[in-house]
């Protein structure tokens, strides 16, 4: 299938304004390559350290025999559901590298938290800045030098990007991503926000609420809504860094294991046979613009526009909102899983997930196909499906082998009312928009927010904190049509948390016909959807931002449609109005307790939203 004009432009204006920085990045890389491996470089002394804790067979391959090292990077704790599951998963990556005559060693921890515990309260301030503190991390790990190929596990939020964002600055190394995938389904996600609404209005109380959370999130895996980590886990597979398929079997299916050891072949194969694929060269251009693509075909989370920001600059890539804006036109919306329809990612794997939508999109000429991947098959190996086949039984020790996995092609959609191919799909656009005017640039995903909901016009409200929004909704003062601004929310004011506490009061007051819009410079969750929402206005209040020259009463007009965000001021009068300054208070407040005085350098060295929220460059 031929190239897509649109994508080819795209990608090229992509590999024409990177050109430098991904010249002196694969020179890095390059150089890195060309060193001999860890072990003999090394001095003695540095060798038994890396080496002391291994079994003594292990010690003597890996130092003596020269077989390949695996470094393993894994975010797991039992605080967050989805990351519970890697509890056993470094014993079975090092059984499956010794029967494949190789040896593993878990070369460090990173940190990972739970937006979902954390939504609304002052740990979420922390939530952004950890994506470069997972980097920082990954990086720490990969620091001993020893490895000749990484597995990262990792799954949720910013784990995952940060996971990418610190293996590129070692990106010589061959690496495969592992997850664990979702929890089976259980409350519906939509049954859950009625709940919440519910009890936003007083209808229902805590017992109520607390019961209908606990039965949605239940038991080990990711969150089964289509955000930010399930979104993460389309992307992997997309950029080609998963075994196929491997994204959304739930963690106590008997395959999970078999992937999982299929991951550590998957890893040597870029090792041992000379098929050198190193991640630094594997994520290009092309394979970010395949990841946008998949982003926006199946209305993915908001949360990506400034991660894989990001994550292309850790290849020396340089991308922006044009680059989405310009894709999102071509690419059409072809899944509707929660909160962009009713379904979860359990019943968006089965009615055909990501192996569907990548066949789709390869075959309409809107991803690459001429891609690196971790799989010597390419890009169209990630179009099947795994199964079990015959014997499921690891192999025997010392001959690695295929674990009982078959790979079949998928079909035609299984329900199509959840995923439709491009020449049928729920939009002809993709599901995230850019929006511009005199307030700045920002983001609205589109794909949940009711057509007749697309264009806002409303006297605004300003607010410092999403408090003050929650305390005038329970005052009863927003009963009418309003943009509701909330600023000091970006990543140099308090780190721009989430502000999906806010989805359910919005959310109210729309059902009961009032026209109401969302305008801030902070975050909304990957599973907010639809309460129009201009997200990650940029820039932001606290470095000078026009939405500090918002005032009460100010008539907004947000236009998705025409991508739109304005200011109906007159210009003369905005141009002269002052801007206001972030209160001295509330940047203190913004500053203590719950570790965030730790994070005083992130939120003064951070860059834009649209530049990535980046604080190491």
């Amino acid at each position: 299938m031929t190239l897509h004009p649109v994508v080819a432009r795209v990608t090229a204006r992509i590999r024409e304004r990177s050109a430098a920085a991904r010249g002196e990045y694969l020179q890095r890389v390059e150089a890195a390559a060309a060193r001999e491996r860890g072990a003999d470089r090394m001095g003695c002394a540095n060798v038994a350290h890396a080496f002391a804790a291994l079994p003594g067979q292990d010690k003597f391959r890996v130092v003596a025999e020269r077989v390949p090292n695996i470094g393993v990077v894994t975010s797991y704790n039992d605080m967050l559901s989805a990351h519970a599951p890697f509890a056993g998963y470094p014993d079975t990556i090092k059984d499956e590298a010794r029967r494949c005559g190789a040896t593993a060693q878990v070369a460090g921890g990173v940190p990972a938290m739970c937006d979902g515990v954390t939504q609304g309260l002052p740990g979420m301030e922390l939530s952004l800045f950890s994506r470069d503190v997972i980097a920082q991390a990954t990086a720490v790990a990969l620091s001993h030098d020893v490895f000749d190929a990484a597995l990262l596990l990792g799954i949720c939020d910013k784990i995952v990007p940060g996971l990418l964002i610190g293996v590129l600055h070692f990106g010589h190394l061959p690496a495969v991503f592992v997850p664990g995938g979702p929890m089976a389904s259980g409350l519906a996600n939509s049954d859950k926000a009625k709940v919440r609404e519910q009890a936003a209005q007083g209808l229902v109380g805590r017992a109520e609420l607390l019961d209908a959370e606990s039965r949605a999130y239940h038991s080990p895996g990711t969150c089964t809504f289509y955000g930010t980590a399930n979104s993460n886990q389309m992307l992997m597979e997309a950029m080609g860094l998963h075994v196929p398929g491997t994204a959304f079997v739930n963690p106590a299916d008997e395959l999970r294991e078999q992937l999982t050891r299929e991951a550590v072949r998957t890893a040597l194969s870029m090792v041992k046979a000379r098929r050198y694929t190193p991640v630094g060269r594997l994520v290009d251009e092309r394979a970010i613009v395949n990841a946008m693509a998949a982003l926006l075909a199946t209305g993915g989370s908001t949360n990506h526009l400034i991660h894989w920001v990001a994550v292309a600059r850790s290849a020396g890539i340089t991308i922006d909102w044009d680059d989405f804006a310009q894709l999102s036109a071509v690419v059409p919306l072809m899944a509707r899983v929660y909160p962009n329809g009713s379904a979860d990612v359990n019943q968006f794997q089965a009615a055909g997930g990501p192996g569907f939508v990548i066949r789709e999109l390869l075959d309409a000429g809107l991803m690459h196909e001429d891609v690196l991947t971790v799989r010597e098959g390419g890009i169209r190996e990630f179009t099947r499906e795994p199964a079990l086949a015959g014997n499921s039984l690891p192999p025997p020790p010392g001959e690695g082998g295929g674990g009982g996995i078959a790979w079949h092609d998928i079909g035609s959609s299984r329900d199509l009312d959840v995923v439709r191919p491009a020449t049928e799909p729920f939009s002809r656009t993709g599901g995230l928009k850019l929006l511009t005017g005199n307030l700045g640039r920002s983001v609205i995903k589109v794909s949940a927010v009711p057509a007749d909901r697309h264009v806002v016009e409303a006297p605004a409200r300003i607010f410092d904190g999403q408090e003050e929004l929650l305390a005038a909704f329970k005052a009863g003062e927003l009963e009418r049509d309003v943009v509701c601004v909330v600023r000091w929310q970006g990543p140099r004011a308090n780190g721009m948390p989430e502000l999906h506490k806010l989805t359910p009061p919005l959310a109210v007051l729309q059902g009961r016909g009032f026209r109401v819009a969302l305008v801030t410079d902070g975050r909304m969750s990957g599973a907010s959807g639809k309460v129009p929402a201009a997200i990650h206005v940029s820039p932001e209040a606290s470095a000078g931002g026009p939405l500090a020259k918002l005032r009460d009463g100010d008539v907004v007009r947000l236009d998705a449609d025409a991508g739109v965000l304005q200011a109906l001021v007159p210009e003369a009068e905005w141009a002269a109005r002052e801007a206001a300054t972030m209160p001295q208070t509330l940047r203190q407040a913004d500053g203590h307790g719950t570790g965030r005085e730790l994070f005083a350098s992130f939120r003064r060295n951070a860059l834009s939203a649209e530049e990535g929220a980046c604080t190491w460059l």
